[in-house]
């Protein structure tokens, strides 16, 4: 009489390479569920319109095109996987800071619509980079 293990999992249906089909099933729905974090963790999150007027952003950015300075997907696309981007550009919007793209500098607070808090800060940046 074979082993009871040894005749389970000759018994396991298997894909064509031999992998039981289980644990291909598994490894899919694993692959899956990080994509979808992943997926996420960079939705677009909601306009914050009000910080967005309040700031003048538009008169110097678009969403989707280059205008005086870079588009929001453009920045997106350029500091979205940067380590400390996040704090970088928080930075830039609190106080200005010269030019990364281009030659035009980020306006400084008093010329965009006043000071920006850190938690006004961090809203507008996650935007971005969400887009």
């Amino acid at each position: 009489m074979p082993h009871p293990h040894i005749h389970a999992a000759i018994a396991r249906p298997r894909s064509p390479g031999g992998i039981p089909t289980g644990s291909i099933l598994m490894r899919a729905a694993a692959a899956l569920a990080v994509c979808l974090q992943a997926a996420s963790a960079f939705a677009e999150l909601p306009e914050p319109s009000d910080l967005i007027d309040q700031q003048h952003c538009m008169f110097c950015h678009t969403s989707d095109a280059p205008f005086l300075a870079p588009s929001f997907h453009q920045i997106a696309e350029r500091y979205r996987d940067k380590p400390n981007a996040s704090t970088m550009l928080e930075e830039k919007l609190r106080h200005g800071g010269k030019a990364h793209w281009g030659d035009m500098a980020m306006p400084l607070p008093e010329d965009r619509g006043g000071p920006l808090s850190a938690e006004d800060a961090r809203t507008l940046v996650q935007w971005v980079l969400s887009q």
